[in-house]
């Protein structure tokens, strides 16, 4: 059968790899059981969460089967990789809501049913642990001076790095440690801020069960600007359309650097890489089409084809057409040929017609109501002169909505040259 191995380094998948020449093997010859972990601090993932799960979805079609460990235990101690400051502490409420989130967002890529794919919260081992026989059966296989030498914990020494932190990589590893005892799991997958971990991990199985197993990185995504990918102006992409809409989703994608489409439709698509690789040299109008394709195909599998279609329509009709032409990415399902906008669903937020006869702030209603991540935020839009009320700029920051703003029911808002919303007055 065909090696995942090879798919993933044509998609890009693979950063570091323990022993690779006997984890290609390993996945060549047998279904293995490997994990990712994902953190149940927040009731969405979003963007930056993707490369791990299609990572998990790319596995599973070969025949792998995934666990999602969510670290129920581990976000109660907060893990310091790649951060500057000590982490939100939860309650056990708030995790155990969370993961349920979590599990039905996983769920519109893996498959969980018939065993194919296994959701396990780390607190079932963790919230049970002895701190004295912890210490003794598994904190003596860990040297302190060699975890001082990790990338991540020099940096945190700078700004002050807990003790309860300190002791993350020790149950990230233990965790590594049960599932390989429980379910035979012989892999672990994550970022590659998370390589330190891993190699942590797979040596303690190997000083406790004297059996080798295998840790594998994929790459920390940037934009080819240099940002993190899935950042935006009012915060992360979340994969959740409560938080982040599905047109918002879509608009991110289409509006992507040129740069960028290539990668991102072999990281965040499943169509086929040789169809991919055929697109290296396209320029212009074909590579405004492919971040169309690029667009559908990503809110598809985030949102579902009803809002990828939806996406597409109000996003044609406030842009103008598109054509996309029938032999470009044929795998893809986006409609093709000269597409019309019909129909507009942009975003919508209601506000009360008693509220606006009160001429608030722009920038009190902007924060308010979620268009900005606060009143703050609204008010450096407005400095940078990002903010449009029915396509006139916005430059007072004091400046007051009225009822004589509204338009046909309605008042249309602007952040920055993409993002349309709509003010519903009712």
């Amino acid at each position: 059968m065909d090696n995942v191995y090879n798919e993933l380094k044509r998609r890009g998948f693979v950063q570091q790899t323990t022993d690779e020449q006997q984890l290609y093997e390993l996945l060549q010859s047998e279904s293995v059981t490997f994990y990712i972990g994902f953190d149940p601090s927040s009731d969405s993932l979003h963007v930056g969460h993707l490369m791990g799960i299609m990572t998990m979805a790319h596995m599973q079609k070969f025949g792998h089967r995934p666990i999602a460990i969510v670290g129920g235990g581990t976000a109660m101690v907060g893990d310091p990789s790649g951060k500057t400051e000590m982490r939100k502490m939860l309650s056990r409420e708030n995790i155990v809501e969370n993961t349920q989130k979590l599990k039905d967002q996983l769920s519109r890529y893996i498959v969980f049913d018939d065993d194919k794919a296994i959701l396990v919260d780390n607190y079932e081992w963790l919230g049970k642990l002895n701190y004295i026989e912890f210490l003794r059966d598994i904190g003596r296989h860990f040297s302190v001076n060699k975890m001082l030498t990790y990338e991540t914990y020099k940096r945190r020494l700078e700004t002050g790095l807990s003790f309860l932190e300190f002791n993350y990589q020790l149950l990230q590893s233990y965790d590594f440690l049960m599932l390989y005892k429980k379910y035979n799991c012989k892999l672990q997958m994550g970022g590659d801020d998370q390589w330190a971990n891993i190699l942590a991990g797979a040596d303690l199985i190997r000083r406790v069960e004297g059996a080798t197993v295998y840790g594998h990185t994929f790459p920390l995504i940037t934009t080819a600007s240099g940002q993190k990918m899935g950042k935006t102006e009012s915060g992360a992409l979340w994969l959740d359309g409560n938080k982040t809409s599905p047109y918002h989703y879509y608009q991110y994608w289409v509006n992507i650097d040129d740069r960028d489409v290539i990668k991102c439709l072999a990281y965040f698509t499943f169509l086929p890489m040789e169809e991919i690789e055929a697109l290296e040299d396209v320029s212009g109008s074909e590579i405004n089409a492919a971040k169309v394709i690029l667009a559908y195909e990503a809110t598809k599998l985030t949102h579902g084809d009803k809002a990828a279609r939806e996406s597409l329509t109000t996003a044609t009709a406030a842009f103008g057409t598109r054509e996309i032409p029938g032999d470009m990415l044929p795998s893809s399902t986006v409609p093709r040929g000269r597409l019309e906008g019909s129909e507009v669903s942009i975003p919508t937020v209601q506000v009360p017609k008693s509220v606006l006869a009160k001429t608030p702030k722009i920038t009190e209603i902007l924060g308010d109501y979620g268009l900005t991540g606060s009143r703050g935020e609204a008010r450096r839009l407005i400095q940078q002169g990002g903010l449009y009320i029915e396509n006139e700029r916005v430059t007072d920051i004091d400046a007051v909505f009225s009822l004589d703003d509204i338009r046909e029911g309605k008042i249309a808002i602007r952040i920055g040259k993409k993002k349309h919303i709509h003010i519903i007055v009712e």
